[in-house]
């Protein structure tokens, strides 16, 4: 996992382009690398602001982007919640079902509770995301609410440092 740099475009745009990867972000894919260019200035930008922001995940073997994960402090309202760290991550389909989401996400949530010394960090995932659903409950979030999104319900977690292993 390192920072986004602005040659991760093509590789993110790939990803954010694939109507299966969107499906369940509450967004169309995206139709532009302008949008993808932009996603990643504004990532580059809450390092400097917050110390955080999402990470690009690369594969060792191939060298390549295959998705992302990490924290984002929350300026923006979700479920009623803003100025809080939330744990997400998104990958390619092709690497899906490899652990990639998991082992990323307990490098995050280390990095959140151990380093940061995060009290509580949070999560969300679309209610039919199965996947990003167990992903989230194998790492001991529990879920604590639900929220209705444009594009269905949403499952609202919470992960407090006490109770992380």
């Amino acid at each position: 996992m390192r920072k986004f740099e602005e040659t991760d475009a093509e590789r993110m745009f790939l990803m954010d382009s694939h109507p299966e990867v969107m499906k369940y972000i509450g967004m169309p894919p995206l139709t532009d690398i302008h949008e993808t260019e932009n996603s990643i200035t504004m990532i580059r930008q809450q390092y400097k602001d917050h110390g955080v922001g999402r990470l690009a995940v690369i594969e060792k073997e191939s060298r390549l982007l295959i998705g992302w994960s990490g924290l984002k402090f929350l300026t923006q309202k979700i479920n009623g919640y803003n100025n809080v760290f939330d744990l997400g991550y998104r990958f390619l389909p092709e690497f899906w079902g490899k652990g990639y989401a998991s082992e990323s996400a307990k490098a995050s949530l280390d990095f959140g509770f151990n380093g940061l010394k995060i009290d509580v960090i949070y999560a969300h995932a679309h209610s039919e995301n199965q996947a990003s659903n167990h992903v989230l409950k194998k790492l001991g979030f529990r879920k604590t609410g639900e929220f209705t999104e444009p594009d269905g319900i949403c499952f609202w977690y919470e992960l407090n440092r006490k109770n992380y292993h």
